[in-house]
Parts: C-alpha cells; structure tokens; sequence
C-alpha cells in the first residue's frame, strides 16, 4: 500500500513540474516574397522571420533585405492565399529602410485583443504548426504587405 501511495505521490509531482502542450525547442521559418502577398506584390524585397519556442517564450528574429519604409510587421492568422487579421505585432514603427534584423525578441503573449482569438503563446504556437499562419512585412508603398510568407 505504501509503495502504491509513493508511486501515485511521484506521478502527481511529475505531472505538476511537466510543462503545458507547448514545449521547448520547436522551430518555424517564414520566407518573405512579394510573390505571396495577396494580391501578389512586384517588389525585389525578401526576407525571412525564424522562431524557437524557449522556456522565456518565442523568440524570433525577421531579416529582410531590398525594403524600404518599413512601418510594421505582424504574424497573422490565415492559410495560404487568405488575408487573415494580426495576432502578433513584430515590427511596429519607422517608416525605416533596413537591410537585416528589422526586428528581434521574444514573444510572450499575442497582441491584446487579437481577432486571431488567441489568448495565449500555447494558442500562438499551436496556430504556428498548424500551417495557417503567416508573416508579412508592411511599407509605406504597401501598407497591406509588400512581402509575406506562411510559417512553416
């Protein structure tokens, strides 16, 4: 009886400390291009945002190259081909012209009142792998998106 107590007492501790669905070390990619905006956008701009799920949350970095007047970047819901709304605002401010990190951090939770309806980075994430998400990178010229790409 005691030897059962003990196991069950370690199983719950275990499950206690383990962490939620979402766990560390998961990547994603987006590949940036005028090409997969929608409509499509005739710009040599690119660019790449990359993320890890670490224990301090997503951290990213979005590198883009041949852009001017930047003004925001967000990771949006929405499958390939479909404008969706923002549910995590990356870049906000300039218009600055930039050839490398735009933008660098570390993601804790989606932008408030998001109409992704996310409500958390579990719900970030699972969005994330998913395949129905994607990151643009807003001008001046395009405030809709001069280049995009779907997380991956």
């Amino acid at each position: 009886m005691r030897r059962i107590l003990l196991l069950a007492l370690s199983l719950g501790v275990a499950l206690a400390v383990l962490p939620s669905t979402v766990s560390a070390g998961v990547n994603f990619v987006a590949p940036m291009s005028g090409d997969e905006e929608v409509p499509r956008v005739d710009t040599q701009a690119s660019g790449v945002a990359k993320f890890k799920l670490r224990e301090e949350g997503l951290v990213f970095k979005v590198n883009v190259a041949n852009i001017e007047d930047v003004v925001a970047s967000h990771i949006h819901c929405g499958a390939v081909g479909v404008n969706g709304p923002v549910g995590v605002t990356l870049f906000a401010g300039g218009p600055v012209s930039v050839s490398g990190t735009l933008a660098e951090g570390v993601i804790t939770a989606p932008d408030a009142d998001n109409d992704c309806g996310w409500t958390d980075l579990e719900a970030v994430v699972t969005a994330l792998e998913s395949g129905d998400t994607y990151v643009n990178v807003h001008t001046v010229a395009n405030p809709g998106g001069e280049i995009r790409g779907q997380v991956k």
